[in-house]
């Protein structure tokens, strides 16, 4: 990864942000052809003073940007340039692509991606929502982008993950500094069948100012951003922003008109935001987008394939439905023992078509529904 230093010493000097990092590779092509410019060259350059120009030259490679190198790679992660072939293609063409991203699993320049986002204290409708979206999704081979906060997020994740599908988490922390913390499991799991990423250095911890930063990259490698639960006020309406100005589309799914926690939402329909039902609303808007050159059209296909059940098992899936149902009313229902019942909904929950959530509540697995 030494090939990272060059791109790592030139972000690090002062005034060098962003968006005038992408205009000195527009003009030069490379932080070393940058660094070998002369005053005059550099001063071209929108954006850099006289006083820039004739320091930036002899601008020292930090000490802490070789540590950083080594630290990754015994870490296991490694660092991706916008000049490497898996740097996102749709995150470089926007005005501020991070110059280099972190990254723990496996990331490729694909195009066919989807952001999800919403709400942390989010309601099970929206939760089972943005599960079920992600899950279809991804069962059609499109990706899906996240931040891996509590509520929509780790639904959108969680949800990809269900079908064996890609997601792509991107953090507001360095990747040695996993947050939220008790997402650590969630953190391993998605390296395992796409990349968590961040542009922050390793040990860079969850600084509130990181995350409205960091949502440039969630809407910036995706076609599009749904917005799942969000108040009036919301990060996720910062993401949505964001995604406009990128000329990416923005979706939002609708809730109660009732509920603060979708008034966010709600907002953004009303300013031209794509309506969301369901997966269909989304490849109408995206479809022509979403074949890469040589890949496959997206078939509109439901990713509803049901796994073999007995007599009993199939008897508790007509009584189930979206709605968790305790296992007392369960047990009435059917004229079943308990410990009957609990063993085939374990088996049912290990085949993925049931969810148990706290109190001994069930549901069917969104994916099985409708």
């Amino acid at each position: 990864m030494e090939h990272a230093l060059p791109w790592l010493r030139l972000a690090s000097v002062p005034g060098v942000g962003a968006h005038l990092f992408k205009r000195l590779m527009a003009r030069f092509g490379s932080p070393e052809a940058v660094f070998a410019a002369d005053p005059a060259e550099l001063g071209r350059v929108e954006g850099i003073a006289d006083r820039l120009a004739r320091t930036l030259p002899n601008h020292p490679a930090p000490d802490w940007a070789r540590r950083e190198i080594d630290l990754a790679g015994r870490s296991g992660f490694r660092i991706l340039t916008q000049s490497d072939p898996g740097y996102p293609f749709l995150l470089r063409q926007i005005p501020d692509p991070p110059p280099c991203l972190y990254v723990y699993g496996d990331l490729t320049a694909s195009v066919r991606r989807i952001a999800i986002v919403g709400s942390r204290d989010a309601t099970r409708y929206g939760v089972m929502a943005a599960r079920r979206l992600a899950s279809e999704l991804a069962a059609m081979g499109i990706g899906i982008v996240s931040g891996m906060a509590l509520g929509i997020d780790t639904a959108a994740h969680s949800g990809a993950l269900s079908v064996g599908g890609e997601t792509i988490a991107v953090l507001g922390s360095g990747l040695g500094r996993v947050y939220p913390s008790r997402n650590r499991r969630l953190f391993h799991q998605i390296a395992e069948s796409g990349a968590v990423v961040s542009e922050f250095s390793i040990d860079a911890g969850p600084e509130a100012h990181h995350f409205p930063i960091r949502n440039r990259i969630i809407s910036g490698m995706s076609l599009g951003v749904v917005v799942v639960e969000a108040a009036a006020r919301s990060g996720s309406l910062i993401t949505a922003r964001l995604a406009a100005e990128q000329d990416r589309e923005v979706f939002a799914i609708p809730g109660s008109i009732h509920s603060g926690r979708s008034a966010g939402a709600h907002n953004l329909i009303k300013q031209g935001a794509r309506l969301v039902e369901g997966v269909d609303d989304i490849l109408d808007e995206l479809a022509h987008m979403l074949r890469e050159p040589d890949a496959p059209a997206v078939r509109r296909t439901r990713a509803r394939q049901m796994p073999l059940m007995d007599d009993d098992e199939s008897a508790i899936y007509r009584v189930l439905g979206p709605e968790p149902i305790h296992i007392d009313d369960l047990c009435r229902r059917l004229a079943m023992a308990p410990a009957r019942l609990l063993g085939l909904l374990t088996q049912l929950e290990l085949k993925g078509v049931v969810i148990q959530s706290p109190g001994k509540l069930f549901s069917v697995e969104m994916r099985h529904v409708g």
